[in-house]
């Protein structure tokens, strides 16, 4: 089956930064969050987000991946998707649904950092690792189930830095009582469950990738329900004690 001009050039593109490594994501990172304030909210989930590049970028030099060129080909491209989002954001343009919560609530002053951490995971692991899933796929012309071993280890340190980001960001024994609805909030999303349905949605559009119409409409839709997802997570907590 023959790739349409578009989704060719998609994929060369995709080659040009596969080729850069996790090097070139980091530098990019780097440049890209250079002038933030410390309390934006993209630059809030921006930290977290570097720390697990750096992790991968590691485990690779150390030889922890089954696949080398698979592994490093999944983290560059699961990262062009966060990193085009905010570009394109930055540019004037329009970012997807999923990142539209972060990008748009990053000043506001009712939303604690945690929130901002959890609502760029969920944008990042709900939408956009399905998506990279099947663009490293493309790239490498294989099959979703090749990239499950280091889909399920890129998934291990993103929970391992979850569980880092709630210990982190969310208010110390003293702030309980007060913190209650942050707490109820941050409880009630999950990194394993977004981890799962990020897997089957990966392999769904797979399935469906010959079927232009259908595949577009499962990535809108997937887009948006990871959106509304976001928008919960960044409810204003408006109490001037939690600000």
């Amino acid at each position: 089956m023959g790739h349409s001009p578009q989704l060719n050039e998609t994929l060369a593109h995709a080659s040009r930064r596969v080729d850069e490594g996790v090097d070139g994501v980091l530098a990019r990172m780097r440049a890209l969050g250079a002038e933030w304030p410390e309390r934006d909210g993209v630059a809030v989930f921006h930290r977290v987000y570097s720390r697990v590049t750096e992790e991968v970028g590691h485990l690779v030099d150390r030889g922890g991946f089954p696949d080398r060129r698979a592994a490093v080909t999944l983290d560059v491209l699961f990262a062009e998707r966060y990193l085009s989002a905010v570009e394109t954001f930055e540019r004037g343009g329009r970012a997807p649904a999923c990142w539209r919560p972060l990008l748009h609530a990053r000043a506001h002053r009712g939303v604690r950092p945690v929130q901002f951490a959890l609502c760029g995971i969920n944008a990042h692991i709900g939408h956009d690792l399905a998506l990279a899933v099947v663009d490293t796929c493309r790239t490498l012309a294989c099959v979703p189930e090749d990239l499950r071993d280091e889909f399920d280890q890129v998934g291990e340190l993103l929970t391992t830095l979850e569980e880092r980001v709630r210990e982190d960001l969310m208010p110390g024994p003293d702030l309980l009582e007060r913190a209650d609805p942050l707490t109820h909030l941050a409880g009630a999303w999950s990194i394993e469950r977004a981890r799962d349905a990020a897997w089957v949605a990966a392999r769904a559009l797979w399935a469906v990738r010959g079927l232009t119409g259908v595949a577009e409409e499962m990535r809108s839709r997937l887009d948006e329900g990871v959106g509304l997802v976001g928008r919960l997570l960044v409810t204003p907590l408006v109490p001037a004690q939690l600000r």
